[in-house]
């Protein structure tokens, strides 16, 4: 009875693993298609790209079922690479091995898991100027033109480019988009609506007769081996482009297992998942493929489909070579107008729709933050659209956190002293003050408070009470030294309290504590004012 459940519950998780490849293998062809073309490395690099790092990825990698293979963002990148290189599929090759060998450098360090702290305005902007860009890239192509390699371009050339379109490329193109769009969500589930585009608009092109722009050739054959180049000139050139896909590569996968563990409730390795798509990545530059990350769409496909184990990312890429090999003159007679509709469905599909519901009751940092990404991602590149988000919205979570911290200005009544401002009063004003640092005091609150502390000259006694557990940055301590140099120079004696050690230790290192007297440091406040009463008694 036992070992027939065992049996029983491998062959449901087969089975679960079977139809999560074979279903995210129909996905995974029509966009293999579609970015070998878009990137120039070629339809048949795109099926062997998407094929070898899958097989390898899937393999290495975590146990969680993860589909690999070019996406959005790795063709937007690969895309605009090639266009500066003029085509060289060496000098590419070349560029995404570097790229794949960062990428498992970057493995064996803390960089992975640090793909949680990109906050989210940022993703969004960026995937939705990926989805805008792939769209606008799909316009000339819709109409029977040949594509452009930006956007900027593409926008340029619309004027003309509409009074000569050709009539088929966009009858064939409207079908496809009707096709992918159109389709009920009930069918799309069981079989997806970008291969029924490419099935039927393609069968429908060739019965017509329609003049077109197609695939025309598909190499079938096993991939070679191509010799990269190492001039070490050359190297140092492409160093640029080999960090910006080896942090788009790195990007996805890690977006992708985030995605795969919050649908599996398991945890994966980010350091083993970086690894392996190195790996599979640096397998396919050594053969002239296409290369790429993690994809969500066709991962969590996958999922859906009842995968459970990395077997699934072995079944998919099996199917993929036997429809190259099986319908290798079907797929040369795919027309380039239906690879762009295909292709625009997957920039719509790619915009972060949910987000856009609920923009205008979004925090006005946030919308800065997104709209700044979007706009450099469209426009400009798409790497420093994302280094640009960060450091915006570091600096704005910066500045809000600034603005929290204060100074509590807490005067200190008790029947002794009291007695002594009432007879001094006329010459002295709070002579002994407490003020508190409220909130975080680092970079950006330390440049508010310093003008703040401007209010405290004529004080006697100032009891700085840093109450926080948060270690000082740099500016915050200089600040700091700032701060005690300015009040010391109006002959204002400094009393600091400090509760926690390690920031007690980092001011003795600073010699902050050398430069107030190690006497005039207390764990408490009520020692620091118990002191300062002391000294105002014997003064007097």
């Amino acid at each position: 009875m036992k070992l027939n459940e065992i049996l029983q519950t491998k062959l449901q998780i087969f089975t679960g693993d079977l139809f999560g490849g074979i279903n995210s293998a129909i996905i995974t062809l029509p966009q293999a298609l579609a970015f070998g073309v878009a990137t120039g490395f070629g339809a048949g690099a795109g099926i062997w790209g998407a094929v070898i790092l899958c097989f390898a990825a899937g393999m290495l990698g975590p146990k969680i079922p993860l589909i690999s293979g070019t996406t959005g963002p790795v063709a937007i990148v690969i895309a605009s690479m090639m266009m500066s290189l003029n085509n060289d599929l060496r000098a590419a090759s070349t560029i995404l091995l570097m790229a794949a060998i960062i990428q498992m450098f970057a493995s064996m360090t803390n960089l992975p898991s640090m793909v949680k702290y990109v906050p989210y305005p940022v993703i969004s902007g960026f995937m939705n100027g990926v989805g805008i860009i792939i769209i606008i890239l799909q316009i000339n192509p819709l109409l029977g033109h040949a594509s452009m390699p930006s956007t900027i371009s593409t926008v340029m050339s619309l004027a003309e480019n509409i009074t000569s379109f050709s009539h088929d490329a966009l009858f064939i193109g409207i079908v496809s988009l009707a096709v992918v769009f159109l389709m009920p969500k009930t069918l799309n589930k069981y079989i997806p609506s970008q291969i029924i585009a490419l099935i039927f608009c393609t069968w429908l092109s060739v019965k017509m007769g329609l003049n077109l722009d197609r695939i025309s050739e598909v190499s079938v054959a096993f991939p070679h081996l191509i010799t990269p180049d190492f001039d070490i000139h050359n190297l140092i050139k492409y160093i640029p482009y080999a960090l910006t896909i080896a942090v788009v590569f790195s990007a996805e996968s890690m977006l992708t297992g985030l995605v795969s563990d919050s649908l599996t409730k398991t945890r994966h390795s980010p350091k083993r998942l970086l690894a392996s798509q190195g790996i599979g990545n640096a397998l396919c530059a050594l053969t002239c493929s296409l290369g790429g990350s993690a994809a969500t769409m066709r991962s969590v496909a996958a999922l859906n489909a009842g995968a459970t184990t990395k077997m699934c990312a072995v079944i998919n890429p099996l199917l993929l070579i036997i429809l190259l090999f099986k319908f290798s003159d079907f797929v040369a007679q795919i027309p380039l107008a239906v690879l762009a509709a295909i292709l625009i469905k997957i920039g719509y599909d790619i915009i972060d729709v949910k987000l856009l519901k609920v923009l205008k009751y979004a925090p006005k940092d946030d919308l800065y933050v997104l709209f700044t990404v979007f706009l450099l991602t469209v426009f400009y590149n798409l790497i420093f659209a994302v280094g640009a988000g960060i450091t915006l919205a570091a600096l704005l979570y910066a500045k809000r956190v600034a603005d929290k911290a204060e100074l509590i200005d807490k005067p200190v009544y008790d029947t002794e002293i009291m007695e002594m401002e009432k007879a001094l009063e006329h010459d002295y004003h709070h002579r002994i003050r407490v003020v508190h640092i409220s909130g975080q005091f680092f970079f950006g609150s330390a440049t508010q408070l310093i003008s703040k502390f401007e209010e405290m000259l004529g004080t006697e006694y100032l009891i700085l009470n840093y109450e926080s557990d948060d270690l000082l940055d740099i500016s915050a301590i200089f600040a700091l030294e700032d701060i005690i140099f300015r009040l010391q120079s109006q002959e204002v004696k400094i009393v600091l309290v400090i509760k926690n050690e390690n920031v007690l230790k980092q001011l003795k290192d600073h010699c902050i504590i050398s430069q107030i007297g190690e006497k005039q440091v207390f764990y408490t406040e009520l020692m620091a004012i118990d002191f300062a009463k002391q000294q105002i008694k014997s003064d007097v």
